[in-house]
């Protein structure tokens, strides 16, 4: 932590088997992304049917643009899922990203006992919100939550209608991806379905397979400052890296309500 070693109280590997995951799928419904609501609806599906586990993980659903709406709260039936995701029909005229991503990891996240995940479905554009970037990624990390983002910009393939092609080429871009690299998620810039179905896949073996350690801090001031976190290896090998939230803030509250 902050380049100084720290002691290791507890290490577990059966986390992700055991724990109950709690996710909120947010899609942006906002002009920007008019022409691609079917790529954005089958995306927020396919990782639904790919991460979730039937009658133990719970989804929610909810869109953004110049208003946030829960089409559906947490939920382990998939059809209530799919009636919700397909219902959506009409586009609003702003968009408000960091704002939705604040809400519900403050309002629902939060107050959930198990693993939390978010996923946002957008091109990244914020034109509405009151919070920024760093508040985003700030209640995402004090509520201890991961973040996968999908952008509907850019595509490798460009296969899906609506989807431009390209790799990360803008701010837009560099902000889903800090999102998700500074919460310990990925963004995933494809057009292409079976390229994203193969990366839900990825994800899904990841959070099956995830480790807890657990620390005491030797800075024991909770002064509200930035703590780095870094996590190595002992016996580093071929093809394994460590992925993990970048830090936490130091701060004397909880995650609990």
């Amino acid at each position: 932590e902050d380049k100084l070693p720290q002691k290791i109280e507890t290490f577990s590997d059966d986390l992700g088997q055991v724990s109950q995951l709690y996710v909120a799928v947010l899609m942006d419904t906002s002009p920007s992304t008019a022409g691609k609501l079917k790529f954005e609806q089958e995306s927020a599906m396919n990782f639904i049917q790919t991460v979730v586990r039937p009658r133990k993980d719970r989804v929610l659903f909810a869109t953004f643009d110049h208003e946030i709406v829960l089409k559906q709260d947490f939920t382990d039936k998939l059809d209530l899922l799919d009636r919700a995701v397909f219902g959506v029909k009409k586009l609003g005229t702003q968009t408000a990203l960091y704002d939705a991503i604040w809400q519900f990891c403050d309002e629902k996240l939060r107050s959930v006992s198990g693993r939390r995940v978010l996923v946002v479905i957008t091109d990244g554009e914020d034109t509405y919100s009151r919070a920024d970037l760093r508040d985003a990624i700030d209640i995402a990390q004090r509520t201890e939550t991961t973040i996968f983002a999908i952008s509907t910009k850019a595509g490798l393939a460009g296969t899906v209608p609506g989807v431009q092609m390209g790799q990360v080429r803008d701010r837009a871009d560099s902000n889903l991806v800090k999102l998700a690299e500074e919460t310990g998620g990925m963004a995933f810039f494809t057009g292409d379905m079976l390229a994203l179905e193969k990366s839900f896949s990825r994800i899904n073996k990841e959070l099956r397979a995830q480790y807890l350690v657990t620390y005491k801090p030797s800075n024991d001031r909770y002064d509200g400052s930035f703590r780095r976190i870094e996590v190595k290896l002992a016996d580093p090998q071929d093809g394994l890296k460590v992925r993990t939230k970048h830090g936490y803030k130091a701060i004397a509250d909880s995650v609990r309500p």
